[in-house]
């Protein structure tokens, strides 16, 4: 809502109210009036939306006893509509009353003789504070990116890594005021506010940082030697990091405060660390489960039996074989994954793989020449032969 809407719409017309109407009669004219021009009850009737935005606009003015007094006050200041042209200009001058009041001319004696107690009305109006003389603004600090690579087992159980920073921190030499005696003075183009307006479209205005005090508020008279008079230096600092159990490669933590320092009692900004993870010559990752593949014998895949397989940091666990086992085939150990964020653990997938000999004892080549003879009707390759066939 524009600033010239705020005094030039009629808000007691638009939801059919006297001036003096109770905070009950607004709300009940509200609802009938809402009711009748709903969306839902009019689908496709583009009058019916605008004039129900109007009552809704008009409703979060007036039904808001404070927003309702600030409205009065201003309507009364303006003659319900804002500045009149003098006889002969015609129609009403159009401008941003931010403009006019919360500007560095505003607490003086300017043309019309305005001042005072109008910044106060119009400062909890519009936000702008333009009475309440010059002031600086808390300022949020900086957000900080670091990296940090961890190890594959680090990364899943969590760890506490000393983090080497490097960001803009209060000056120490000024004390963060930029001047070399510590005494700034407030910016005259801002007003301290370290925002300055400049004008958009209709009555709107736009505010961007003032390029006096790149955004302080502060302007130094006597530049501090080290920071150049911006209050700010660069610093390194190395803290403690805990990175959370469970991370993955690549993976952007958040740590809130911890990034640099605010200005004049502003918060800290946030640290965001992305995490790298090194390989694991034995284990993988797959989301909260952690992968392994174990070698077996064709004996115990043919057969059958018990297999030991090592999990991450503990004690190795035994897993039932079925006879049969074809190769590549997974199973599960429960529990033995990675740590979950509700502090569970994910599973380790086991998948089997049939070893090979690439050497055979005598014996060996002996048994296995005789399991040969005796499995070979036995083509483990006809339902292939069957299936290219038929496709």
């Amino acid at each position: 809502m524009s600033t010239k809407d705020f005094v030039e719409k009629d808000y007691y017309k638009v939801l059919g109210v006297p001036k003096d109407a109770t905070d009950a009669e607004i709300k009940k004219a509200y609802r009938k009036l809402a009711r009748e021009n709903h969306p839902d009850a009019n689908k496709g009737d583009a009058k019916a939306e605008e004039r129900f935005k109007e009552i809704s606009e008009a409703n979060d003015v007036l039904g808001d006893p404070k927003r309702r007094k600030e409205y009065d006050e201003a309507r009364a200041l303006f003659g319900n509509g804002g500045f009149r042209a003098g006889p002969g200009a015609g129609g009403t001058f159009n401008f941003d009353l931010g403009d006019l009041f919360g500007g560095p001319q505003a607490g003086g004696g300017g043309a019309g003789g305005f001042g005072g107690g109008l910044g106060d009305v119009f400062g909890g109006l519009f936000n702008r504070g333009a009475g309440t003389g010059p002031r600086t603004q808390p300022r949020r600090g900086q957000d900080i990116e670091s990296e940090v690579t961890l190890s594959f087992t680090e990364a899943v159980d969590g760890a506490t890594v000393p983090l080497r920073m490097s960001s803009q921190q209060p000056c120490k030499a000024c004390s963060g005021t930029g001047d070399k005696n510590g005494t700034p003075r407030v910016c005259p183009t801002c007003v301290g506010t370290g925002q300055v307006s400049r004008g958009g479209s209709g009555s709107f205005s736009l505010t961007d940082p003032c390029v006096d005090c790149k955004g302080r508020g502060l302007i130094a008279e006597n530049p501090c030697e080290v920071c150049h008079g911006s209050g700010r230096a660069k610093s390194s600092r190395t803290m403690q990091v805990r990175i959370p159990a469970g991370v993955s490669d690549g993976q952007r933590i958040r740590l809130r405060g911890k990034g640099a320092p605010g200005e004049r009692g502003g918060p800290a900004g946030d640290l965001y660390v992305v995490v790298h993870v090194g390989e694991h010559p034995v284990f993988g990752r797959k989301g909260d489960n952690l992968t392994v593949t174990v070698p077996v014998s064709f004996t115990e895949a043919a057969l059958g039996g018990e297999v030991k397989v090592p999990t991450l940091g503990g004690p190795p666990v035994t897993l039932k074989l079925p006879a049969g086992t074809p190769n590549g085939r997974t199973m599960r150990a429960r529990g033995k994954g990675a740590v979950r964020k509700d502090g569970t653990r994910g599973d380790l997938l086991v998948t089997v793989e049939v070893a090979v000999p690439t050497e055979l004892g005598d014996e060996a080549r002996e048994a296995l020449e005789t399991y040969r003879k005796a499995t070979e009707d036995d083509d483990p390759r006809a339902e292939l032969f069957q299936a290219a066939k038929g496709a």
